[in-house]
């Protein structure tokens, strides 16, 4: 018997599809603003502004593609072989755009390395300081539109991190251009480029982490698996807890399923509205599918072996 589960899923991409109009807005801003750096940056030889050039395209391309993302789900899948839909769209976007950050940092950091040890002469003109500063506001704007949903959505989450990038670098290219042309200290410029790959690394990496974790179907890292299992165990009429999985769908979706060995005198309905409610409220699993077996010998149904 398998009951205890909610089929709505709306809220799974709530966060995603409110910020829609902010996504848009901040992929217009930062496309104009990336073309603009990218022929400056070639014309004066700056490799911060060029890196901060790059950064803004990953940042173009992985907003499209959350875009892409969110759209698709967005669509009730009529596929009955999708029996999820089309959740996982948002976090294969993630995963692409830590793969575009992290390619980016390291061509940066090696070509950073390179001209460490003959610097070029770098044009620190008006120009470069006047695209760096454009690129600092349109950063600073998509930062505040993209700030808020990246606490609550993967997806969202990979956008922010790649603007985040781009505010530093363009930072980074304002102080560097000014320096430069106080000092001519060319090797400032690779290091700002430097500096900017250290910051952002460990953040992109950490976002592929959890990418990956949701793919390969780990529990959450905020859960424990083992006080779900105790908390399911300590339900009025439950033996017994087995073949118990918890993981993660799409960001703000938990899923669970286990296998609940009632006493005899267990009355089967009570047993599933309680699990649902502990596992709704103490740990946020809203969708939970649970399979009932009555008075059953504990370990009756046998092992499952890739469990």
């Amino acid at each position: 018997m398998g009951a205890g589960h909610d089929h709505h899923h709306g809220s799974i991409t709530d966060a995603a599809h409110r910020r829609t109009g902010r996504l848009w807005a901040a992929f217009a801003l930062l496309g104009a603003l990336m073309v603009v750096e990218a022929v400056t940056a070639l014309r004066t030889g700056s490799l911060a502004l060029l890196s901060d050039a790059g950064h803004m395209f990953t940042d173009v391309l992985g907003i499209g593609m959350a875009l892409a993302a969110i759209t698709a789900t967005r669509r009730r899948s009529t596929d009955p072989q999708r029996t999820f839909g089309l959740y996982r769209l948002e976090v294969l976007a993630a995963l692409a755009n830590a793969v575009l950050l992290s390619g980016v940092a390291v061509y940066v950091l090696v070509e950073a390395l390179r001209r460490f040890g003959d610097p070029p002469e770098v044009s620190t003109g008006p120009m470069v300081v006047v695209v760096a500063t454009l690129g600092l506001l349109a950063n600073l704007v998509a930062f505040g539109l993209l700030r808020s949903g990246a606490k609550e959505n993967i997806n969202l989450q990979g956008a922010y991190l790649e603007v985040l990038g781009d505010l530093l670098g363009s930072l980074g290219v304002i102080g560097a251009a000014l320096l430069i042309s106080v000092t001519d200290w060319w090797w400032v410029d690779p290091l700002v480029a430097v500096a900017i790959g250290v910051f952002i690394l460990p953040r992109t990496w950490r976002l592929g982490r959890a990418a990956l974790r949701i793919l390969v179907q780990a529990a959450p890292e905020h859960l424990q698996v083992t006080a779900v299992r105790d908390r399911l165990a300590a339900v009025p009429g439950v033996a017994e807890v087995h073949d118990l999985h918890v993981w993660t769908l799409t960001s703000g979706m938990e899923v669970a399923s286990a296998h609940l060995t009632t006493t005899p005198d267990a009355e089967v309905g009570a047993v599933l509205t309680a699990a649902r409610t502990a596992l709704r409220d103490d740990f946020d699993i809203a969708h939970a599918t649970l399979q009932i077996e009555p008075g059953a010998t504990p370990g009756a149904c046998g092992p499952v072996e890739w469990c």
